[in-house]
């Protein structure tokens, strides 16, 4: 994974304040990592019940590994979200 570089400038473009544009960004990505939680319990709850019962031993279940890699693989939460407020597809407004 690399590491792209954000220019400020055009952020603030986007917005009147860098600080509220992260500020917006930041709920964004507690949005889609809380939506990222539930899909993957979803996902997991659907997977078959271990048959042992001693939690000591550290068993593989390839099937858990395979959907904890896919959703690994996927963009992380921060980065979607500052893609989404730089492409003008995240709304938001202020309370007045």
């Amino acid at each position: 994974m690399s590491i792209n570089p954000v220019d400020l400038r055009e952020i603030e473009e986007r917005a009147g304040n860098v600080y509220e544009a992260i500020i917006v960004c930041s709920k964004r990505a507690r949005q889609l990592n809380s939506e990222n939680k539930i899909e993957f319990n979803a996902l997991l709850s659907t997977l078959p019940e271990s048959t042992t019962d001693d939690e000591s031993e550290d068993v593989d279940n390839p099937a858990q590994l395979k959907i904890a890699l896919d959703l690994e693989k996927r963009e992380k939460p921060h980065i979607h979200a500052l893609n989404e407020f730089l492409e003008s597809n995240l709304g938001y407004q202020f309370k007045e």
